[in-house]
C-alpha cells in the first residue's frame, strides 16, 4: 500500500513538473512571437542555456520571406559584430599563452603604424577607447575610400580623433589591427586561429562550414538579411573586406553559439581569471566606464557589457539584429539571432531572462534605481495615490534618495506598458510636482490624461509644457488634436 502510494505521488510529482515546464516553454514562445510580431521580425533563432546545460532552441518566422522558407534547426544567421566577442577571446588566449599583455601598446607588437597610434594599448583598441580614426563609415557601414589599400592609407594619414582612453568611441580599425596583432603572434591567420583554439573546440562544425563570411560568398542554409525602409521591408546585404573580418565576419546558428558559452564558461578556451578579465569593462582615462547607451553601459575586451548592481550581463551585440546575453551570477544565457537591422534583441532579452528569475521581471520593479525602489515599495503596500505625500516622508525620513526626473518619467510609461494606468497617472503627477519647471514632465501628463479622455486636463497641461517650451511640436500637434475634438 505504502509502495503504490509513493508511486502515484511520483507520478503526480513528475506530471506536475513536466506540466510548469511546457507552461515555461509556451511562455517564452508566447513572448518570443509577441516580440516579433511588435518589432516585424520575420526570422528569429533562441537558445536558453541554464546551469550549463541548453534547456530551450527554437525557430521562428522565415529565413527567407521571397520564398517562404522557415527558420529551421540549419539556418545559419550573419552575426555581425558578435564575432568581435570571439576576437577578445582569441586575444585573451594569447595574453594566456604569455604573447601578449593588454597594458602593452600596439607599436609593441606592430610596425609601420601612425607614430600617434603606437602607444594606444591592446585594451584601448579592444574597448573602443583608443581615439584612432574609423576606417569605416559607420552611418553608411562602407569604408571610408574604395577598396582596402585606399582606405587603409586615407585612415592612416587622419588624426587622431581624441587622447586614448578618454572617451568610447566605436570603431572598426581597432579590430583591423587586433587582426594583425593575431596574425602575427599566432603565426596563423585569424580566422584558422580562430577556428582551431574556439570553433572546433566547441563543435561549431555548422559555422566552421559557413567560414567568415561576411563577403559575397554564398553561405549555405544562410538567412536573408532584411531591413525597413519607409515602412517597407527591402532586402540588406552585409560585407566587409577579409582584413575587417574580426570586426563583423562571422556567420552561425543559436543552437551553436549556445554551445560555445557553454564551452567558454567551463573554461575550454580560458582559465576563469581570463574569463573575468574578458568581462571586465575598461574604464577610461576618469576612471569612468563608457558605451553604447544606458544598458549597455560599458565595453570590455570585445564585449559590451552591462553593468549594474543586480543581474550584470556580459553582452555580445551584432548589426541590431542580433545578441548573446550571459549572466554570469545567475548561470543563465540567452542567444536570440535575426535577420532584420533593427530587431534589436538585445531592448527585450532582460524581459526574457525574467521567465526564469522572477525579480528580473519589470512588473517586480527591474530596472529601476535602489531609491526609487525604495518608492515603489511603499506604493505598492499604500496606494499610488499616496506617491507625492510617500516621497516627502523618504525624504524627511534622512533615507539617501534621488528621484531623478528622466527615471520617474520611464517608470511611468513602464506602467503604462504594464496596463496600470491609473498608478501611472500618479507617477507623472509626481513628476510634475518634483519638477515644476520641466516641459517634458507636463507633456507626459498631458499624454496620459489624453489616453484616460480627459480633455480639459490634457489641454491644461500640454499648454503648461509649452509655455516652458515653446519649441514643444509634440505638445503643438496634440493640443491641434485635443482642440479639433472639443
Amino acid at each position: 500500500m505504502t509502495i503504490r502510494l509513493r508511486k502515484g505521488l511520483a507520478v503526480l510529482l513528475m506530471l506536475a513538473f513536466t506540466n510548469a515546464c511546457f507552461a515555461q516553454v509556451d511562455s517564452i514562445d508566447a513572448f518570443v512571437n509577441t516580440q516579433m510580431q511588435k518589432r516585424k521580425i520575420p526570422g528569429l533563432q533562441l537558445a536558453i542555456v541554464r546551469n550549463g546545460k541548453i534547456i530551450k532552441t527554437g525557430n521562428y518566422g522565415y529565413a527567407n520571406v521571397q520564398d517562404s522558407i522557415p527558420v529551421s534547426d540549419r539556418t545559419v544567421f550573419t552575426i555581425n559584430s558578435i564575432t568581435k566577442a570571439f576576437t577578445g577571446v582569441a586575444i585573451m588566449q594569447l595574453v594566456e599563452a604569455g604573447k601578449l599583455n593588454l597594458s602593452s601598446p600596439v607599436g609593441a607588437y606592430l610596425t609601420g603604424l601612425p607614430p600617434a597610434w603606437n602607444n594606444v594599448t591592446i585594451l584601448q583598441l579592444l574597448s573602443h577607447t583608443s581615439g584612432i580614426p574609423d576606417i569605416v563609415d559607420e552611418e553608411e557601414s562602407v569604408l571610408i575610400a574604395a577598396g582596402t589599400e585606399e582606405a587603409w592609407k586615407k585612415v592612416t594619414a587622419l588624426p587622431m580623433d581624441f587622447k586614448p582612453g578618454e572617451k568610447f568611441s566605436y570603431n572598426q580599425t581597432n579590430y583591423l589591427l587586433l587582426g594583425l596583432v593575431i596574425d602575427k603572434l599566432s603565426g596563423m591567420p585569424f580566422t584558422a586561429f580562430i577556428t582551431k583554439e574556439q570553433l572546433q573546440k566547441a563543435g561549431m562544425t555548422g559555422t566552421i562550414r559557413s567560414g567568415f563570411g561576411a563577403t559575397k560568398e554564398v553561405i549555405p542554409y544562410a538567412a536573408a538579411g532584411y531591413r525597413y525602409s519607409k515602412g517597407k521591408l527591402i532586402n540588406m546585404f552585409f560585407s566587409f573586406p577579409p582584413n575587417l573580418q574580426t570586426a563583423a565576419g562571422m556567420s552561425s546558428t543559436a543552437k551553436e553559439m549556445a554551445g560555445w558559452v557553454i564551452a567558454l564558461q567551463n573554461n575550454m578556451f580560458l582559465k576563469r581569471s581570463g574569463l573575468e578579465t574578458l568581462w571586465t569593462p575598461a574604464k577610461l582615462n576618469n576612471g569612468k566606464i563608457a558605451g553604447f547607451n544606458s544598458l549597455l553601459n560599458g565595453y570590455a575586451a570585445g564585449w559590451p557589457v552591462v553593468a549594474r548592481a543586480e543581474h550584470p550581463a556580459a553582452a555580445a551585440v551584432g548589426g541590431g539584429r542580433s545578441a548573446v546575453f550571459v549572466y554570469p551570477e545567475d548561470d543563465l544565457s540567452i542567444i536570440v539571432l535575426t535577420n532584420l537591422a533593427g530587431g534589436s534583441p538585445d531592448a527585450f532579452i532582460d524581459e526574457l531572462a525574467g521567465l526564469f528569475i522572477p525579480d528580473m521581471k519589470e512588473v517586480n520593479g527591474f530596472g529601476l534605481s535602489s531609491s526609487v525602489k525604495l518608492l515603489r515599495a511603499r506604493l505598492e503596500q499604500s496606494g499610488y495615490k499616496n506617491a507625492f505625500e510617500e516621497a516627502k516622508k523618504i525624504k524627511r525620513s534622512g533615507a539617501d534618495i534621488v528621484l531623478a526626473e528622466n527615471e520617474i518619467n520611464s517608470w511611468g510609461y513602464k506602467l503604462i506598458k504594464q496596463k496600470r494606468i491609473t498608478d501611472a497617472l500618479e507617477i507623472f503627477k509626481l513628476n510634475v510636482s518634483l519638477y515644476p519647471a520641466s516641459a517634458n514632465a507636463f507633456d507626459s501628463l498631458g499624454e496620459i490624461y489624453a489616453e484616460l479622455g480627459d480633455t480639459a486636463a490634457a489641454i491644461k497641461n500640454y499648454e503648461q509644457s509649452m509655455k516652458l517650451n515653446p519649441q514643444n511640436n509634440n505638445a503643438v500637434e496634440q493640443l491641434k488634436k485635443l482642440r479639433g475634438g472639443q
